[in-house]
């Protein structure tokens, strides 16, 4: 009887190796261009590190709040931390020495490890991480947790109490130049020249390249050139977890990797997902378009595409 017992252990141990292995074939694993991403699991192991900086990024920042947080985390308010509070439009991007005093305000120094999450799939939380990118931090000291609240709260509580850390001491660079562009340059590159070396991409929700919403400008649709892939579609909905870089690669066929890729979406959220996703890919040359739709399509006298093709019949002259 003991014998059998042993046998129908081995059995089950046998059949659960198989189990997971065939899991293992089935959803593919984060390639290494991803290994920024990171598990609640991983979190849950770190979290105790001295130099771990752990920042969420609510869509609706009160939520921090009200219904919680990881442990720790310091909240971001994604506009007034993440955007110029007095441009023109204040989502053009912080200047360095703003957001090298955001970052010291969440006690963020230049050997930090620094943890990202949202509520949102991760389009919020890669806004912050385009912008470390954009100064020069370390980027290998910076990780996404990959699922976000879904991934924590499945089996962690969250927190409500507001938390302060030390004053950092963080460092930043002076931008780095290769990773924007402002409204002239896809005037002159997309617009007017038709550069056959820049791919415009619009990460939008379908209705809103089209024009059928009009949302976050006076004005709906795309700009003229633009070519519609949706960053969020790189992202599971109800988990909030990323797509296996296959599934995000079949998303972007179309995009040439030898190409200047010009992102751009309403507010610079959706557009920083995209950044992280083509990098991930291998894309080398891939620039944000600083402000965005929320910019273009509030000047008035900045040409618009309504439809679903990149140029309507006056841009196709």
């Amino acid at each position: 009887m003991k014998k059998f017992g042993l046998r129908a252990v081995a059995l089950k141990a046998m059949v659960l190796a198989v189990a997971i292995a065939a899991f293992a074939h089935a959803v593919p694993a984060k390639a290494e261009g991803a290994d920024f991403l990171v598990s609640a699991e991983w979190l849950e192991e770190h979290i105790d590190e001295p130099n771990l900086v752990i920042l969420e990024v609510r869509y609706h920042p009160h939520r921090y709040m009200t219904v919680g947080h990881i442990p720790g985390a310091v909240q971001v308010q994604r506009f007034k931390d993440l955007g110029d509070n007095d441009g023109q439009s204040i989502m053009f991007f912080p200047s360095k020495d703003a957001f090298q005093e955001t970052l010291r305000s969440w006690g963020v120094n230049d050997d930090s490890i620094i943890v990202l999450y949202d509520d949102s799939r991760t389009a919020l939380a890669s806004r912050v991480y385009f912008l470390l990118d954009l100064y020069g931090f370390d980027m290998n000291r910076v990780k996404m947790l990959d699922g976000g609240t879904v991934a924590w709260g499945a089996f962690n509580e969250l927190a409500t109490e507001a938390v302060e850390r030390p004053k950092g001491g963080v460092t930043l660079r002076e931008v780095d130049t290769s990773k924007f562009v402002e409204w002239t340059d896809v005037y002159d590159r997309v617009v007017s020249r038709r550069d056959p070396s820049v791919v415009l991409l619009d990460a939008r929700p379908q209705t809103h390249y089209t024009g059928k919403e009009v949302v976050h400008a006076v004005r709906g649709g795309h700009i003229p050139g633009s070519v519609n892939i949706v960053s969020l579609d790189g992202t599971h909905g109800e988990t909030q977890l990323w797509k296996s870089l296959e599934e995000v690669a079949a998303m972007y066929a179309s995009i040439p990797k030898d190409k200047t890729v010009i992102v751009y979406c309403h507010d610079g959220f959706r557009m920083s997902l995209a950044y992280m996703q083509l990098k991930a890919l291998g894309y080398q040359d891939v620039r944000l378009y600083n402000g965005g739709w929320g910019h273009w399509g509030n000047e008035l006298s900045l040409p618009v595409v309504e439809g679903a093709e990149p140029f309507d019949e006056t841009f196709k002259l």
